[in-house]
């Protein structure tokens, strides 16, 4: 894979733009799913990502019984307790977009949640987190992957942080930052998708897309559930660009540079680095977008 170029995304979001009759059927219905005992947090942040970025409805399929309910403090969000049927559960909802992961968990639900999701065809795949290391783990989870692609190219991008793209090439994540470049032809080569692969400078590259880097971002960004937040914030980006000419590589492309830019516009106003929280950097990832319109 030769060197990448520079990622120049946020020139896209104008397609966001709303024509003064849509609904919110036209910026589409996200399902997210995950959130097992003890990481609820994880899919309440993406959930919150989602929504704050533009979904129409944000969807949460909750693992954890005691966070299955109504947030108070973010009433917007449909929380729901996990089915134990996710295939009626997928047919009932019908979303746009289905991301994956985050707080997902190892349980047999988190399983069969996940080998349904694949099996689900057509629309978009967001998958991270504890998704990538069961795909990892599971020969018969990445054949289903690869088959999904092969028949809907381009419909499923992998959000790995390099620990992640590590136990996906069955290496180490010292081995993934010494050669990102290769990690990443690597991640591409094995799954058949879409890859952003994050850190310093985080890569995106595709089966028919060439790599771009992202030369935004800082060091304020290391905490947990910032990839949470780029999760759904991809999720909400593609659930819109259905019906407003972005595909999911061109939303892949914006979420990454949109949330590391958010991240620097932060530091710049002294809010961080240190202490920098995901939640302050999804209310500045919507106020950049709405002026980019």
């Amino acid at each position: 894979m030769s060197t990448p170029t520079k990622l120049q995304a946020l020139e896209l979001i104008h397609r966001l733009k709303r024509e003064p009759s849509e609904h919110k059927g036209n910026a589409g219905k996200v399902l997210l799913i995950g959130g097992a005992p003890g990481m609820s947090g994880a899919l309440m942040l993406a959930g919150s990502a989602a929504l704050h970025l533009g979904a129409g409805w944000t969807i949460l399929e909750m693992l954890d019984p005691t966070a299955a309910h109504a947030l108070p403090e973010q009433a917007e969000l449909m929380v729901r307790l996990a089915s134990f049927n996710p295939q009626e559960q997928l047919a009932a909802t019908t979303p746009d977009l289905i991301a994956i992961g985050p707080g997902l968990g190892f349980s047999a639900l988190a399983r069969d949640w996940l080998s349904t999701v694949l099996s689900y065809p057509k629309v978009p795949l967001v998958i991270d987190a504890d998704a990538l290391n069961l795909i990892a783990d599971t020969p018969q989870f990445l054949d289903l992957l690869k088959q999904r692609n092969q028949a809907f190219p381009g419909t499923s991008v992998l959000t790995p942080h390099p620990g992640e793209a590590a136990h996906l090439l069955n290496t180490s994540a010292a081995s993934v930052q010494e050669d990102r470049i290769a990690a990443l032809s690597n991640l591409v080569k094995l799954t058949n998708s879409i890859v952003v692969l994050k850190g310093q400078h985080t890569l995106i590259a595709s089966p028919t897309n060439a790599a771009v880097q992202c030369d935004q971002g800082n060091p304020g960004m290391a905490v947990g559930g910032m990839g949470d937040v780029l999760t759904g914030s991809i999720a909400a980006i593609a659930a819109q660009g259905i019906r407003h000419n972005i595909n999911l590589w061109e939303a892949s492309c914006i979420g990454v540079q949109l949330h590391a830019t958010a991240a620097d516009s932060l530091v710049a106003q002294q809010v961080g680095p240190i202490g920098l929280t995901p939640t302050e950097v999804i209310f500045e990832m919507r106020s950049l977008l709405n002026k980019l319109l």
